[in-house]
């Protein structure tokens, strides 16, 4: 591999802003996807909260095949004179949008059920494992070749997760305002009507973002042809042996299965626990603060302490944030917000550098192979992301109907049910996060000091 001609613009503010505008595109969708969704087919459409969970499920599972395929394809086509990777923003950035759009139609409720479950089941699967997967797994996988700079690197995981507080703050904080809807006796319900309209409003702004990615990002990190003669089979026996690939891959799971699970929970907690969904937006506007006061940091902590040492710190504070929330069963709602956003303070920074990490892990691959597989890799991480949001849908969904969750209910719930989903939003996030802090410490080898060593060594192979 060799960087492409000198007459390239230099790496500057605006790959970095660029590459933010990118995650702000997927996350528009994809953060309304995570937060609402289930409450749309659960209180909208009235499908039984365990067959959701069972349905993110099988999604999961056909993201295994469409994952891995459109990483393979990244990696096999030719680059054209605007790169590899970037030409699929303006391919996919329509169908993504258009797909999202679909998921929230309520002409759906007229359906029978039998209609309504199909319905749920290939407007999801078109959106998330088809079209999703065709502009996230390029795009997620445009990083690596956009500088060979570990800084740099770690400037883009930081950008990207900025990015990803925009869509955040805007969907977490103001969207709860439209989407719930105050009854006479003070119970909330979810506001039908105003799912079809967000969603588009959220399409439109994502193709806004793409395209202004598309043009804002450059690719110079030039990918040899010999990278590209790699069969399928070779690749999945040298990723079977890839221990960082392994551990980076079971630290998405759990980390994502306990933010998403975290997040969708807090929907029901806040709704039928508190009984105050007003809350729900304090909390979600108060928990970027501490990431954006963190986000100048993120880079010199990385190089200072290192990625592995980091999340290792963040999932200790988280186990102990969310342990103590589980034994004190609080009713107050602000002690309950405020020990939240403290647990997830060291997430704020981890999630800024996580993607950082994937780009470690090709260096690792091609020290230890010889070989750059930028989109197979960037696959199987984009898979495990997807598997651990599939665990905590599936999870959320099946433990409500566990506790006896009643779905469009216009009388609230019962007593045991409000006390059951406060320990499946308390309980479940510290077992993940105390999982994540294991595989970071006993399975994942990229340390400070072997991520460094791999630069060197590629930088001396590459003769820069």
């Amino acid at each position: 591999m060799s960087n492409t001609p000198i007459t390239l613009r230099p790496f500057g503010w605006k790959d970095r802003v660029g590459y933010m505008l990118g995650n702000v595109a997927n996350d528009f969708t994809f953060i309304f996807a995570s937060l609402y969704l289930q409450v749309f087919y659960t209180d909208v459409l009235g499908i039984n909260a365990g067959l959701v969970g069972t349905m993110f499920l099988i999604a999961r599972i056909v993201d295994a095949f469409t994952d891995t395929a459109m990483g393979r394809i990244c990696d096999k086509t030719k680059a054209t004179k605007n790169g590899k990777f970037k030409p699929w923003l303006l391919r996919a950035c329509g169908p993504v949008a258009l797909a999202s759009f679909l998921m929230y139609q309520t002409f759906a409720t007229n359906l029978p059920m039998t209609l309504r479950i199909v319905y749920m089941f290939v407007t999801y699967l078109l959106w998330g494992s088809i079209c999703y997967t065709c502009i996230n797994i390029p795009y997620g996988s445009m990083a690596s070749v956009m500088s060979n700079e570990p800084d740099h690197r770690a400037s883009l995981s930081t950008f990207r997760g900025v990015g990803s507080m925009i869509p955040q703050i805007l969907v977490g904080v103001v969207v709860p305002m439209f989407l719930y809807t105050e009854l006479a006796d003070g119970t909330k319900i979810a506001n039908a009507s105003a799912f079809p309209i967000v969603a588009l409003a959220t399409a439109v702004l994502a193709v806004v973002c793409y395209v202004a990615c598309y043009f804002m990002c450059t690719e110079r990190v030039k990918v040899s042809e010999e990278a590209k003669s790699v069969s399928f089979a070779d690749t999945l026996k040298a990723l079977a042996g890839n221990r960082a690939l392994i551990g980076i891959a079971l630290v998405f799971i759990c980390y994502l299965g306990a933010q998403m699970l975290n997040q969708t929970i807090n929907n029901y907690i806040f709704k039928d626990y508190f009984g105050n969904t007003m809350g729900l937006s304090v909390m979600n506007a108060a928990g970027f603060a501490p990431a954006l006061i963190l986000a100048p940091c993120a880079v010199p902590l990385a190089r200072k302490f290192g990625k592995k040492e980091l999340g290792i710190f963040a999932s200790v504070l988280g186990t102990i944030a969310f342990g103590a929330l589980f034994v004190m069963k609080t009713t107050n709602m602000w002690l309950y917000t405020v020990i939240n956003i403290v647990g997830l303070l060291g997430f704020g920074l981890f999630n800024l550098i996580i993607w950082a990490f994937v780009s470690d892990v090709i260096d690792d691959q091609e020290v230890r192979t010889g070989k750059r597989e930028d989109g197979t890799i960037y696959a199987v991480c984009s898979f495990s992301r997807k598997l651990g949001q599939a665990i905590a849908s599936a999870l959320g969904g099946w433990s409500l109907g566990w506790i006896g969750y009643v779905e469009g209910s216009m009388s609230g719930q019962a007593e045991a049910v409000k006390t059951g989903i406060y320990n499946i939003a308390t309980l479940v996030p510290m077992i993940l996060y105390l999982t994540v802090g294991v595989c970071l410490l006993v399975i994942y080898p990229l340390s400070k000091k072997k991520v460094n060593d791999n630069t060197a060594t590629l930088k001396a192979r590459r003769g820069e």
